[in-house]
């Protein structure tokens, strides 16, 4: 049954842990702050109902005006790696936690990005500009479309308060959802300060609340052993999603990591274009640390963090190194079945390792787009192959390799109709591109939130082609190469 907003049943299990562990404060709105859009999905989970989305006490919460009714709002203190190097301290410089509102089918925290300062905030501002607002309100409700865990987002507000950035912005806030918000850096913070009580705290509390079925988990420090295997496998699984749809997230630092093996902190993130292997969708990584090819990699490298902190409770090193070892296995099989169903092959084989890798290579070198290459597949498969080959500079090298993915698909058996069917219902023929994104922003700092619906409609389906909807499927115009995306996104 859904429900008005004062009616929710909250649970607020983070609150409940030591205050050593947050800060207790409350947001701070901006002025005149307007609500653009609001999720009636996101809304569903915590069993919200449509007609509250519409209401001044709405407004009132999302907008950091007034408290979540039966809230506990506080600002979560975490430390982390940044760009591969120790940054110390960290903490929701600009986000307060609302609550944990109790849905019909799981809890959900609410989260404020953007409601001001915190104790966290460094040298920031504690503000959200319109333009990274938009664009993560979009990413994780695209990400969720292609089933790809993910935080979701509820609700973005708008106001006129000036922010500087690069350039002289405006204010926004996103409401944004997820069964937790710990990260990687969670731990590292308590490990850091040599504190192994608090360490085994927030342990105790992850297990207990995300993962009980690891304390049945047998030998001395099972249960943390089984932990960080259930982060690493869900993290690996996470990152063959990522790679299998092109896309970049720009700024895998150990604190953007979720300890729930989730999509976390849409900043500078790019579904790729023209396809590169060591593509970088943002501008502040000059040395391409989080480049597409590199990012199972990385992390793997997070996962070695989380579990060096985790060894401040686990003596037995090479315990830990024996959980992580099983990582590259998890992502490898997860990796190879997605592709699997988007080359259409019923079963990934040894020798399909060599298909995928000349295929990755000849789009690489025709800087073909990630997306409508793979789209095109299903259409080869049901006899337009020029349209397959007209991606590709090498137009027969291209056929080539279309020949051996054709006696591929002979010996596999499925009929044309089924297997395009197939291909289609996986290889989705709108993702959030950057010049898509960057249109639903300008109409929105016109108060237009249009596009905004526009593009969800597309998003939450994106396999199924849609009438008119063609230019969301097509190549990005020429001025959307002068677009790029930087840790200020």
């Amino acid at each position: 049954m859904l429900r008005k907003l004062d009616e929710l049943t909250l649970d607020n299990s983070f609150a409940a842990l030591p205050e050593a562990f947050y800060t207790r404060l409350l947001p701070r709105a901006p002025g005149n702050p307007r609500l653009l859009h609001a999720n009636a999905d996101a809304a569903a989970l915590i069993g919200l109902a449509p007609a509250e989305l519409h209401t001044p006490a709405f407004l009132a919460v999302v907008s950091g005006q007034q408290p979540l009714p039966g809230g506990d709002t506080l600002a979560a203190v975490y430390s982390g790696h940044q760009f591969g190097v120790w940054a110390g301290q960290l903490g929701d410089g600009r986000a307060h936690l609302l609550g944990e509102v109790v849905g019909p089918a799981g809890n959900w925290e609410l989260q404020l990005k953007g409601a001001g300062l915190t104790p966290y905030s460094r040298m920031g501002d504690g503000r959200a500009v319109l333009r990274s607002s938009v664009r993560e309100y979009l990413a994780s409700e695209a990400m969720h479309g292609l089933g790809i865990p993910t935080t979701r987002a509820l609700a973005l507000v708008v106001s006129d308060d000036p922010v500087m950035r690069e350039t002289r912005e405006t204010a926004a806030i996103v409401t944004r959802m997820s069964p937790s918000f710990v990260r990687f850096g969670s731990f590292e913070h308590w490990s850091a300060r040599r504190d192994p009580e608090r360490l085994r705290q927030l342990a105790d509390y992850v297990i207990d609340k995300f993962y009980p079925a690891c304390r049945e988990a047998a030998g001395e420090h099972g249960e943390l052993l089984a932990l960080l295997r259930e982060v690493s496998q869900r993290t690996a699984r996470l990152m063959a999603g990522w790679q299998s749809v092109g896309f970049c997230h720009g700024v895998m630092n150990t604190d953007n990591m979720s300890i729930l093996g989730l999509a976390l902190d849409y900043g500078p993130y790019g579904f790729m274009d023209a396809f590169q292997l060591g593509h970088v969708c943002n501008h502040s990584d000059t040395e391409g640390r989080y480049a597409w090819n590199r990012q199972p990699s990385v992390a793997l490298w997070n996962l070695y963090r989380l579990a060096g902190s985790l060894h401040t409770l686990v003596p037995d090193a090479e315990a830990l190194r024996a959980v992580l070892a099983e990582y590259e296995g998890v992502f490898t099989r997860a990796f190879h079945e997605r592709m699997a169903a988007k080359l259409g092959l019923s079963a990934w084989q040894a020798d399909d390792e060599a298909l995928l890798d000349d295929l990755l290579r000849l789009m690489h070198e025709s800087r073909s787009d990630f997306t409508l290459t793979f789209r095109a597949l299903a259409r080869a498969v049901r006899g337009q192959v020029g349209q397959f080959l007209d991606h590709f500079i090498d137009r027969e090298a291209a056929q080539a390799w279309w020949d051996r993915l054709s006696a591929r698909h002979a010996a596999d058996g499925r009929a044309p109709q089924a297997r395009a069917d197939g291909m289609d219902a996986v290889n989705p023929l709108y993702v959030l591109r950057n010049h898509l994104a960057e249109q639903a922003i300008r109409a929105a700092a016109q108060g237009d939130a249009s596009e905004i619906e526009r593009l969800l409609s597309l998003l939450r389906q994106p396999c199924r082609a849609q009438a008119g909807a063609e230019a969301y499927a097509a190549l990005p115009p020429d001025w959307a190469a002068d677009l790029s995306v930087s840790c200020s996104s």
